[in-house]
């Protein structure tokens, strides 16, 4: 069932456009994962969905606190970088399982972190150097993310 999604992002304007498509494409909860080296992009891309739909503010990386929670009309947003968590175990300790519910949107970088302990993605979004920018690959795993994918 995989569709896959590929785009070179030359800049950073590219990748926040891409983002803001695929914030007008989210119709349904979804679990997104980021995966790429530090500075790759993953953050900028969050930012850009998170601001598409709606929040004013500045949109940090949340590697200190592991996840920085927004609350937009109807979304409940979670940003989760689980670069610095030492032990997958932590997440049942932070109460993992009532950021995954029915109004909930979740993008999770360093999903390797959190074997174990997360739900399936949706989608896996891997960012890498390309070039003098970015390039993205997004695949989608289940329907809700094949919807997504095929709306790029």
């Amino acid at each position: 069932m995989s569709v896959v999604f590929e785009q070179e992002l030359p800049n950073e304007e590219a990748t926040l456009a891409l983002a803001k498509r695929f914030a007008e494409s989210i119709k349904e909860p979804v679990v997104v994962y980021l995966e790429g080296e530090l500075g790759a992009g993953k953050t900028a891309f969050c930012r850009g969905v998170i601001q598409a739909m709606g929040h004013e503010g500045a949109v940090k990386s949340p590697t200190y606190t592991l996840v920085e929670p927004y609350q937009l009309s109807g979304w409940r947003i979670h940003h989760f970088d689980l670069y610095r968590l030492a032990d997958p175990e932590e997440l049942e300790y932070m109460g993992i399982r009532d950021y995954f519910a029915e109004d909930t949107l979740n993008f999770i970088e360093w999903p390797e972190k959190g074997a174990g302990w997360l739900p399936d993605a949706d989608i896996e979004i891997a960012l890498s150097y390309y070039e003098q920018g970015r390039k993205i690959i997004i695949n989608a795993l289940t329907n809700t993310g094949t919807t997504i994918v095929q709306s790029l």
